[in-house]
């Protein structure tokens, strides 16, 4: 087997793993901490306990789903690592790491943040400077991802 095809269930845990971390990031600095916005909060201003409360019902949701996709990139992880023949490398891996968490910022920049307009990076700007800065943030952690994955599949790791 070429180095590629061992690595596949490794990377592919990676990616949920990335993905599912992203998403926790997201949540938990932006929504959580710093209280930049919320699931909704372009539709659905805090201008009332009403809409905080459905605001924080959606960002449950969204917590919940992120779980999943990281329990699943768990579950992925434990699989890989019961193949004999699969080769392991903590460049690569970390790479699927950080390609899972740029393709969870893609698309939910994309989606929430330009389609959809759920809500924006700092909702006080609406479409903003913030809301292009987490786009590149998605391209950055997807393309040095990727260079650490070939990094790490041509057996430098």
């Amino acid at each position: 087997m070429n180095n590629h095809s061992d690595q596949r269930p490794m990377l592919t845990a990676g990616i949920f793993l990335g993905v599912g971390l992203g998403g926790f990031v997201d949540g938990i600095v932006f929504h959580q901490i710093l209280q930049m916005h919320n699931m909704l909060s372009a539709k659905l201003p805090k201008t009332s306990i009403v809409n905080m409360e459905i605001n924080m019902f959606w960002d449950g949701l969204f917590h919940a789903a992120v779980w999943l996709i990281t329990a699943w990139g768990v579950a992925l992880l434990w699989r890989a690592g019961a193949r004999r023949e699969g080769r392991w490398s903590g460049i690569a891996f970390t790479g699927a790491l950080f390609l899972g968490w740029g393709l969870f910022n893609l698309v939910e920049g994309v989606i929430d943040h330009h389609i959809l307009h759920l809500h924006h990076v700092v909702e006080q700007h609406g479409t903003s400077g913030f809301d292009y800065a987490f786009l590149g943030s998605a391209i950055v952690f997807m393309v040095g991802g990727w260079l650490a994955i070939r990094s790490g599949s041509a057996g430098r790791s």
